[in-house]
């Protein structure tokens, strides 16, 4: 198998762009765009999925790589092999023979047993150097919602034409062809012309050292001076994150959650019931979504910074899954999220000491407790079984 060669980027100069990037949300916004992304290709997509589901939502998108590759557009699709499990064989069969480039990473039975380890974490599309999404949103009806139903809520952002996109799409061939660490890209911030917006790629694969988005969220928080608005699904921060936040929102800086009312995973939903009364003594605002299960991975700092992507505020996320967020400087563009956000703050439950004490029980107390130690210790664990057999494996190289 040829690697496809990174062509550079015609926008961009000594970093600064023409770059533009739209705020874009679960539903058909996104597969609209995805699905445009794909059909105006013209030489190379990468696709790099968490979760790529054979409903009708994964069958369009499945028809568009196949007019793609009749048209000899070269496409490297990389699902992860857990959240893709599911994936029919016959059909990746089928887009090989078409010359479609498609594997797991990290198989869910591996050569070495049974393995759930390290996942690969990403919803990216990338084509042409020229355009990209990237964000939380996976390729599946649950994302696209339905005429009686509403799309999980989430986000993403389209960047066009600009060497943000050729990062995205580097980092993309990079995992695809198992690039080493040699190979790593440094990925640099990237400011417009007009320069009052920096858009920066994070990554997070702590196996490899990179805690970017980890890094970027503290420090934003702790340089946030008025406001902190996050979106987290499977919120379950560990302690530095949890003491950053209680002490920002100590020190006079409104800090807002925006966390799900319906959840898919009822056990991570009471470990995180667990955490609201320490959150609310701490002066921090809670708001429940509950139109649809919330997955979006979102934060928001005195209006001018803003973080999208796939990483989420827990364990896992931090330490055993691949990450990747972009960060973006603009009051523009923060001035549009925080309308969105303050939309979707309008529509939640405020949750309140009061709304606790109502809704609680001593039986819902402790099955909160041991919710969240069990969900705490397993996480742990989980992410401690790759990190153990990746040091094993980098002894044996080096």
């Amino acid at each position: 198998m040829q690697e496809q060669e990174i062509q550079t980027s015609n926008y961009c100069l000594n970093n600064i762009c023409k770059e533009k990037t739209t705020l874009v949300h679960s539903g058909e916004d996104y597969f609209l765009r995805a699905r445009n992304i794909i059909l105006n290709a013209q030489s190379v997509i990468h696709i790099q999925m968490y979760i790529f589901e054979n409903d009708a939502t994964g069958q369009e998108i499945i028809n568009a790589l196949q007019e793609a590759a009749i048209r000899n557009v070269k496409i490297y699709v990389l699902l992860d092999g857990y959240g893709s499990y599911p994936f029919p064989r016959l059909i990746m069969k089928e887009l090989k023979q078409l010359g479609i480039n498609i594997r797991f990473f990290s198989p869910f039975f591996s050569s070495n047993n049974f393995y759930i380890g390290r996942r690969l974490h990403h919803k990216i599309i990338t084509a042409d150097g020229t355009i990209a999404l990237i964000g939380g949103i996976n390729i599946s009806d649950k994302y696209r919602g339905t005429s009686t139903e509403h799309p999980w809520l989430d986000y993403a952002i389209e960047v066009e034409n600009g060497e943000t996109v050729m990062q995205l799409e580097q980092l993309c061939q990079n995992i695809y062809f198992k690039h080493k660490r040699t190979h790593r890209i440094n990925l640099q911030p990237i400011s417009y012309l007009d320069k009052k917006t920096t858009v920066t790629v994070l990554q997070n694969d702590w196996l490899k050292r990179n805690n970017e988005i980890a890094i970027a969220y503290v420090k934003s928080i702790q340089k946030a001076q008025k406001e902190v608005v996050i979106v987290g699904c499977y919120f379950l921060p560990g302690r530095k994150f949890s003491k950053v936040l209680k002490k920002t929102a100590k020190s006079g800086v409104k800090i807002k959650l925006i966390l799900s009312g319906i959840s898919d995973i009822p056990l991570m939903q009471r470990a995180i019931y667990h955490l609201y009364s320490s959150l609310l003594q701490n002066n921090i605002e809670l708001y429940e979504w509950n139109k649809s299960i919330l997955h979006g991975k979102v934060a928001l700092v005195d209006n001018k910074w803003a973080t999208i992507g796939s990483f989420n505020l827990n364990h896992l996320s931090s330490y055993g899954s691949i990450e990747t967020n972009v960060a973006i400087e603009s009051t523009k563009f923060a001035k549009t999220l925080a309308s969105d956000l303050n939309a979707v703050i309008s529509q939640c439950e405020r949750i309140t000491l009061e709304t606790i004490k109502r809704k609680s029980s001593l039986f819902a107390t402790i099955a909160n407790w041991l919710s969240y130690h069990f969900v705490r210790t397993t996480l742990i664990i989980i992410t401690y079984i790759p990190y153990n057999r990746f040091m094993n494996k980098y002894k044996e190289e080096n």
